[in-house]
């Protein structure tokens, strides 16, 4: 068990995965702000988030100087409900005062990775289509063919595949346009980056590619499938346009260093994602799975572990569990190779609604490492003080020295 996350970063690694086990604990999020702080001490830029690149764009521009208050930022910048969690906040407050100052080389960059395709609603394609209209300057009428917003956004929309609009004549017209965009959009390159400038340009691909994922999610909402396979098949759209958005977002960071990526571990894990939802057992393959294949051993992967947490209500493990024997031997948090940990029993202590997944074989053989975190929140003097210290500090004072 180690605490130094470094020694778990090989030279070939490109994309560090940093996954939480729940997204209803909040002290996983602020040591993944504290191991960010260190592994910019050792070359990485970039940052990664679970919440809709479009919207993260506005973090993105905060954390680099750009306008707009912290509050404004958290609120129109984070989907799923993230910007409401402290660590968020603390983590902008760093990343904003970090690169006060530094050339834009040196800066720390957040992005989004995910797309708002939630499981009750998903978006209209409308806006991101007509984003990427407006840059490319063309006469086409894109809010007559998708209709009223509503009408794809509404529960029924992704729950009832009998009711969707993603099978319809006008949809399909929408993704031979949205296709046509995007075609255009690349052979204009030249043109539109030299009477613009090549953020402007990508601001237009992350649209084009958003409201073409929304797309294809609805198309799939439609199919007259069971629900195990419909639902898989949702999963399957939503990770896989995860998985293109990292790789995009590589293309931008390769120069300046390696991207640390924080999710769910069902995201980022290696193996095949599996989810049990109501009565039905899902299978699909998660962004983790596709980037390993894709990237090797450039994807390095660290999922997390829980022992006990007062916010969710839940107690110690029971032994033989996973969980168990890495509770036993780690005082506050660490981290172990999967390969040491053995074999044991999943956990059974745990309800839906504290949305944990416990650790099993598929999962621990789906990392390079397993970060297991004792208690909830943090326990004194593990360092995070440190961080905090620093992210309230004047932004001309702050640095990463350990």
């Amino acid at each position: 068990m180690s605490q130094e996350i470094e020694s778990f970063v090989p030279t070939s690694c490109t994309v560090l995965a940093l996954g939480e086990p729940t997204h209803r604990e909040p002290g996983f999020a602020l040591l993944r702000n504290e191991l960010l702080a260190r592994l910019v001490d050792h070359g990485f830029r970039s940052i990664a988030l679970e919440t809709d690149r479009v919207a993260a764009l506005a973090v993105n521009d905060y954390v680099r100087g750009g306008p707009g208050t912290l509050d404004e930022v958290l609120r129109s910048g984070f989907t799923h409900g993230f910007g409401e969690q402290p660590a968020n906040r603390e983590l902008l407050t760093w990343l904003r005062a970090y690169n006060a100052g530094r050339p834009a080389a040196e800066q720390v960059t957040c992005h989004g990775f995910d797309a708002t395709m939630e499981t009750m609603s998903a978006p209209s394609p409308r806006r991101y289509l007509e984003f990427a209209r407006d840059y490319l300057d063309l006469d086409l009428e894109i809010a007559d063919l998708a209709g009223a917003d509503d009408r794809w956004s509404r529960t029924e929309a992704v729950m009832d595949a009998a009711v969707s609009p993603g099978a319809t004549a006008a949809a399909d017209q929408l993704r031979v346009l949205a296709d046509d965009l995007l075609v255009t959009l690349y052979s204009r390159a030249p043109e539109r980056i030299e009477a613009t400038s090549y953020t402007e340009w990508r601001r237009a691909a992350i649209h084009l590619t958003a409201g073409l994922g929304l797309l294809r999610y609805h198309r799939q909402a439609a199919q007259p499938l069971d629900d195990a396979a419909r639902w898989s098949r949702l999963s399957a759209t939503r990770d896989a346009l995860m998985a293109q958005n990292l790789l995009d977002i590589r293309t931008d960071e390769a120069r300046r260093g390696p991207t640390l990526v924080y999710a769910h571990n069902l995201h980022l894990r290696r193996t095949a994602s599996t989810m049990r939802m109501g009565p039905m057992d899902l299978t699909w393959a998660g962004a983790g799975e596709i980037l390993g294949a894709l990237l090797g051993e450039q994807y390095t992967v660290v999922l997390g572990s829980l022992g006990r947490s007062a916010t969710l209500d839940l107690g110690d493990p029971a032994p033989g569990t996973y969980e168990r024997a890495l509770q036993d031997r780690t005082p506050t948090w660490g981290i172990t190779r999967a390969s040491a940990i053995g074999t044991a029993d999943t956990r059974t202590d745990t309800t839906p609604y504290q949305g944990y997944f416990p650790l099993d074989p598929d999962t621990v053989a789906g990392a390079e490492a397993i970060l297991h975190l004792s208690a909830g929140q943090l326990l004194p003097g593990n360092g995070y003080e440190r961080y905090l210290a620093r992210a309230r500090g004047e932004a001309g004072q702050l640095t990463t020295d350990r």
